[in-house]
């Protein structure tokens, strides 16, 4: 073999995986599009949202609560054990606020539901397609991503920003529990150091703006594992997983990259 043809092949098996990622990245987009306009067909028929809407968003109403609960109590705890240090265990309320609506509550709410509700969404659209009732669908004339992808997506976009301020609330309410009855902060003290520093603009309207892109993000990579997974057990297995590791990591990444525009992270830097 000439060392020209070594290159070549060199050059080949590294632009390998650069193809692949652009054909996946174009093959999802032409996905994320033809929901888009399937979408209407959901304001035909709300019911189809509602529906999905139940699955997504009450059942996971369960892991939500108890999650928040004792985050809350838990950033109580350690945020009043740093702040004393200081004399400052009078703004533990703004601290443990503040943490949860800018950035505890969008992002371990994602992740919770992403856990959840994100890999029944994969699996049991990808159990369709290996059951042959997606193509069952299409025989009808009823098209599975107007029927089957889009209520789930756009349920799940709505459900996110929800469960969010529900997370934010409880999770506040255990920072209380924690601060107030057990260690002794004054209780007006603790509600009036987080109303002045709490912005609704800046931190809990952005909040919620960053978790309704942590719905975007997550229910499109649900439906989009679960509506391309390999017809198997195994298929839908592996298309189950994808999806929990996948919008982890798209959560996270998002994240910064919100954060930096919203509460102007950037500033300051070189």
């Amino acid at each position: 073999m000439t060392t020209l043809e070594r290159v070549v092949g060199l050059v080949g098996r590294l632009g390998a995986p650069v193809v692949d990622a652009a054909v996946g990245l174009g093959a999802a987009t032409r996905f994320f599009l033809s929901v888009l306009a399937a979408s209407t067909s959901c304001l035909r028929r709300p019911r189809l949202v509602v529906r999905e809407l139940y699955f997504i968003g009450v059942l996971s109403l369960a892991i939500i609560l108890v999650s928040a609960l004792f985050v809350g109590m838990v950033l109580g705890l350690q945020m009043y054990d740093t702040l004393v240090r200081f004399g400052s265990e009078d703004i533990v309320g703004m601290v443990v606020a503040l943490a949860l609506v800018r950035e505890l509550g969008p992002v371990l709410s994602a992740l919770l539901i992403s856990s959840r509700a994100g890999s029944a969404v994969t699996a049991e659209i990808g159990l369709m397609k290996a059951t042959e009732q997606l193509s069952a669908m299409e025989m009808m004339a009823v098209p599975p991503v107007a029927r089957v992808v889009a209520p789930r997506f756009w349920a799940g976009v709505l459900a996110v920003p929800l469960l969010t301020a529900i997370f934010d609330v409880v999770g506040i309410f255990g920072g209380w529990l924690v601060a107030v009855p057990l260690l002794g902060v004054d209780d007006g003290t603790f509600w009036s150091q987080m109303r002045a520093a709490v912005d609704f603009r800046l931190d809990v309207v952005n909040g919620l703006i960053k978790s309704l892109w942590f719905g975007v993000a997550i229910l499109f990579i649900a439906v989009h594992q679960g509506f391309h997974a390999e017809p198997t057990a195994e298929g839908v297995s592996r298309a189950t997983t994808r999806t929990v590791v996948r919008s982890a990591l798209v959560v996270l990444g998002l994240d910064f990259v919100l954060t930096a525009f919203m509460f102007r992270g950037f500033e300051g830097m070189g």
